[in-house]
């Protein structure tokens, strides 16, 4: 069996951090609507990158996808084909039980 480690966010630090970046997130929205709304835009573009360097954490980054490393396993079609057996045979299966 193997432990998962859990989120920052869902620790007591990490849901206080949240509440604080959500108290000041709606107050400045409240107090500031005029000067944050034209900076809007740039907002929205600087959201890309943010997202490009902490959302990689989901899936393991850039290392073991793709055609790197297919010399010491196997090829993409064979991946595909066994893949898409496995997914033939657990829907046979869920269809007759």
């Amino acid at each position: 069996m193997t432990t998962q480690k859990s989120s920052f966010w869902f620790t007591p630090k990490g849901l206080a951090a949240l509440g604080i970046i959500g108290a000041a997130t709606y107050f400045l929205l409240i107090e500031h609507r005029e000067h944050v709304s034209q900076f809007l835009p740039y907002l929205i573009l600087l959201a890309c990158p943010f997202m490009h360097l902490f959302m990689h954490g989901g899936h393991g980054g850039h290392g073991g996808n793709g055609t790197h490393g297919q010399n010491e396993g196997e090829s993409e079609q064979d991946a595909y084909q066994r893949g898409l057996e496995k997914g033939r045979r657990e829907s046979q299966h869920r269809h007759y039980h």
